[in-house]
């Protein structure tokens, strides 16, 4: 058993002699330019914004379809609702985002919005 070796594979030796090329993936990965960092902060917190802006939707439509809302809560939910649509609209806007761009892919499971 102790004659038995793990070896990993060059491009994943963070201790290889071959410097430049660990360098040279870190700045391919990590963008420190301000504003696009700021760009996806900002896409990130919309789009957390908007997923639980779609579930409270969601369950606001629940409770007007079950009937445990009366006219005046209905009203204030819907005047709510577009003016939080209005809002996102602009955060989109000021930070040079689209509705498509809050939607992220995660792959196997699909996308999320």
């Amino acid at each position: 058993m102790r004659d038995k070796l793990l070896h990993a594979p060059p491009d994943l030796d963070l201790f290889a002699t071959d410097r430049p090329r660990l360098d040279q993936a870190l700045t391919r990965r990590v963008n420190a330019d301000p504003e696009s960092v700021e760009r996806g902060l900002a896409q990130l917190v919309l789009t957390i914004v908007e997923l639980l802006r779609q579930l409270m939707e969601r369950q606001a439509l629940r409770r007007v379809d079950g009937g445990t809302l009366n006219e005046d809560q209905v009203e204030r939910l819907g005047h709510t609702f577009m003016e939080l649509d209005k809002r996102m609209a602009e955060l989109r806007e000021e930070f040079g985002l689209d509705q498509d761009d809050l939607n992220l892919n995660l792959g196997p499971l699909g996308n999320l919005l």
